[in-house]
Formats: structure tokens, sequence, C-alpha cells
């Protein structure tokens, strides 16, 4: 093993090779993988370059900075990658004069231009990029919430909500073995591969926490491969290509003595009896077959958990548990409500914007738009040009207000004297969503005990005997409990006494 993953051990700063989540807006998340280049590529001579909506960004500002900076845009130099793009856009070609007969008319033959890129490579170092003067990212550590949305999907994803109550109920924690069939985009294999993390294996015998990935599509399964190298988590996943319906779930032969499995499959009910601690048959009765061997431990209780988006699935699921002696079923569906915590802005000159509430905040606020809209319409009235009207003798003008001036309130016209900080105005609050995300699948539960033989019974029977303990309520009777407490109170009179005596 070169180095850990970023997913489990993560460092402070960046580095080449690491994969890293770059946040271009809100919900918007875009990975790569961090290079460190030595000379222009793919045209350009800043090296590995990420284009984005909001400017073009080099991996060279990417690297040894601490992970959530912001990052600047560059002003890149396309180089010949340009003037392909602008040949490819025109159609224009370079040609040179043929040699023409007097007489004659003779076409020019284009002569292709070699770009850049044809030419052998050279030692120059990559250009130093210019800052852009505007656009920006963020670059985030990566981590299984961040790499569930944004991960390439491929198959239905599990979403944190539901693979974290997952993990809770299957009793997940360091140095845990699960299995996982139907891998599909690697959602819940991440989360899984950190919840079992307990350090890497330095040998083939080291019992570590680790994850036992199946997929049945050959495709994503080299997919799925690629991405657990590139993200250095070989030594905690172990991923394989199989039916588990037909061949079920032991890793070269052996066992992988799982204590949690989740089965993410289009008919689960169809691999339960693989799940078992003996040689099942299809209606769940007992075979004698002395090679099989279980994928379970056999000391200790499997608890299991199937995703099924559909109920008909859901009770074809449980049926088969039931038959293969499995316990405690229980089926539960995930309902997740985002929960956001703003700054409740309230006030006339708060901007018309989402999550601003354009009303006074208070009298005085309301009183002084109140005059600052009076004052604005007498001075329309005063601009107006002035028309002669004969008023009839007897007739009384109409009263109106004199606009006030500043000194009558000791307010300004906006009526603030002072602006406060537009991040620090308003007051905390939290606003749950309007909509609760709709339904994902199908939690379904249940637990294998173990199996105890009659020499264990004996052997946890001598070492918790049950029915013959002593100083407990029930054995004891009323005056033995009276005189051990008449005893302890007595020893903590002599250790007051002795503390008297000494001081």
């Amino acid at each position: 093993m070169s180095k850990p993953s970023s997913f489990l051990e993560p460092s402070q700063r960046t580095a080449p090779g690491d994969l890293a989540i770059v946040l271009l807006a809100r919900d918007t998340y875009q990975p790569i993988t961090l290079e460190q280049s030595k000379g222009a590529v793919d045209g350009y001579a800043e090296g590995a370059v990420l284009n984005t909506r909001f400017g073009s960004f080099p991996h060279s500002t990417l690297l040894d900075v601490p992970w959530g900076s912001q990052i600047r845009a560059s002003a890149v130099d396309t180089g010949s990658r340009g003037r392909k793009r602008r040949r490819e856009t025109t159609g224009e070609e370079t040609s040179t004069p043929g040699q023409e007969t007097p007489g004659q008319d003779t076409p020019r033959q284009a002569t292709p231009v070699k770009d850049e890129d044809d030419k052998a490579p050279t030692n120059e170092p990559a250009k130093k990029p210019i800052v852009a003067s505007s656009g920006f990212i963020h670059l985030l550590r990566p981590t299984p919430e961040l790499w569930t949305s944004a991960l390439p999907h491929r198959t239905q994803v599990v979403y944190t909500p539901d693979y974290s109550y997952i993990l809770s109920r299957i009793r997940a924690r360091p140095g845990t073995r699960i299995i996982e069939a139907g891998a599909g985009s690697g959602s819940f294999t991440h989360a899984s591969a950190r919840a079992v993390y307990n350090g890497y294996p330095k040998e083939d015998g080291d019992a570590k926490g680790k994850v036992f990935s199946f997929e049945f599509n050959e495709a994503r399964f080299h997919k799925m491969q690629e991405e657990i190298t590139g993200h250095h988590l070989d030594g905690i996943v172990q991923i394989r290509h199989r039916d588990v319906y037909e061949d079920g779930f032991l890793v070269d032969g052996k066992s992988p003595e799982a204590t949690a499995v989740f089965l993410d499959l289009p008919a689960p009910w169809k691999a339960i009896r693989h799940l078992s601690r003996r040689k099942r048959a299809q209606n769940g009765e007992l075979e004698q077959d002395d090679s099989w061997t279980s994928p379970l431990d056999p000391k200790k209780s499997v608890h299991i958990c199937t995703f099924s988006p559909c109920i008909e699935q859901v009770m074809e699921t449980v049926t088969e548990l039931r038959k293969q002696g499995w316990i405690e079923v229980d089926m539960v569906e995930i309902a997740n409500r985002r929960i956001n915590v703003v700054r409740d802005k309230v006030g006339l000159n708060a901007p018309k914007d989402k999550g601003f509430n354009t009303t006074p905040a208070d009298v005085m606020e309301s009183v002084s738009k109140l005059r600052e809209v009076n004052r604005k319409t007498q001075q329309f009235h005063q601009n107006q040009p002035k028309v002669d009207v004969k008023v009839e003798a007897g007739a009384e003008q109409m009263d109106t207000d004199t606009p006030g001036t500043d000194a009558d309130n000791g307010q300004t016209h906006s009526g603030a004297l002072t602006e406060p900080k537009p991040w620090l105005s308003g007051r905390l609050a939290h606003r749950p969503e309007a909509e609760i995300k709709t339904h994902t699948s199908y939690l379904v539960f249940a637990v294998l005990p173990r199996e105890w033989s009659e020499e264990e019974e004996a052997a946890a029977l001598a070492k918790w005997p049950c029915g013959n303990e002593k100083k407990t309520i029930g054995n004891t009777d009323k005056a033995v409990r009276k005189q051990e407490k008449r005893e302890m109170l007595q020893g903590k009179r002599k250790k007051q006494k002795r503390r008297g005596s000494e001081t």
C-alpha cells in the first residue's frame, strides 16, 4: 500500500494523486483526481486544467493547499488547443501554392499544419498560471457523503439518510466484516468501508474490518474495481464479479465470516438461502452436507438489511427470511427532510432576494418609510408645472402637510443611522424544506442468532450460573440485607472518626 485513502486517513493538504471534490455551486459537485504536470498537457501550457463554467483551474493551483480552500480561476493559455478548436469550428485549411502551368488552372493542394501536440515532447516546464479577474471554486476533502452527491450514477444510489440508518441497524463498527451484494455505483461501499475501517491488513490472515462486495454486471464491476484502486481502498474493499443467486458469497472458497449483510438486489430472497449457518434447501429444510461452508461468523449473531423499492419484493423477502430461521424481522421506510439554518432578514431596505422579508422591522422603520414617501410625493407635486385655476369665492383650499426635516425626527430619510453588515443582519432561524423527499426503497431488517453446541451451553452455564446467583435482590432475605447495610454504615463512621482524630 503506497498511501492510505483520503476517505479513511485524510491529510491536511492536497497532494498529487488525491481525489478531490470540487464545489461549483450549492449541491453541485465534480470529482477530480489531482495531477502534477511537468509540462504542457493537452495543449495547455499550464499543464492539466479543470474547465468549469466558472473559469479554468490548472491543477498546479489545486495542489498543496488546505482542504476547503477557495481557489481563484486562472487565465489559461490554450496554446495549440485553441488553434485546433478554431480550425474545427471554421473549417479553415492552410494551403501552399502549387506550380501552375501558363494557361492551365491548377488547384492548390491543402497542406495540413502540424499541431504543437504532434511534435515531440519538450522538457519545458509548465507555465505559471495567472489569476483571472473573476471566478472561483472550493476544494473539498472526499467523504462518503460528498462522494454520494458527486459520483457518476450507474444504478439507483443508496443516499446518505438510508445508508447511515442501515449501518447503524446492522451494527457496523470498526472491525466488522460486511457482505454487500449489488455494488452498483459504490455509494454504500464507500460508506461501509469508512464504518468498518480499523487499519489496513498487513498480511492475508490479518483480521481487520472489511467489505466483501459482489456485482453481477461486468461493466459495473470493472468500473467499481477502477474506483476502489484509484481511491486506495484495495485492502478494505474486496469486490467480486459473481451471480450470488447461484454461487453464494464465499471468497476464494473460504468464508468471509461476516456479521453484517446488505442486499441491494432485484430479488434478494433468491440469495438468502446462501446466508445460513447450515445448508438449507429452497423450502428452508436443512440438508446434510459436511463440505458446505457458511459465509457467516459462527460465533456471533448476524444482522441483515435488504433494499427493495416495491412492497411485493418486501413480502417475498420476509417470507424467505422466516423460512431460513431469521428472527426480529421488520421493515422501515426513510423519509428525509432537510432543515436549513438561515438568517431571517427583515426590513424595508433588504434586497428583494430569496430569504429576505421586505416588511418593516419595527414601528419606527414604518413611520420613517411613510415620511420618506410623503416627502417624495410633495417633491413630485412641487416639480409639476403650475396651472392657473380660478378659485370661487368662499371656497377653501385643501389642507396639505408640509414636509418635515431630518431634525424633527432625528433620523435620516432611510430611517437608519448605520447599516449593519449584511451577513450578520437578521436572526438565526431554522426552516425545514417544504416537501419531504420522495420514496427511495423499503428497508427490511432481521437477525440470525448464534447457534450454540451442548459444550458451549455447559461452559456458559458454568461461567454465568443461571438461578444460583448470590447477593442479588430476591435471593437474600430481609434480615441479611439489613445486616449488610449496618456493616456498611459502621465502616463509614469509623472512617469519619479516624479523619477527625487526625485533624
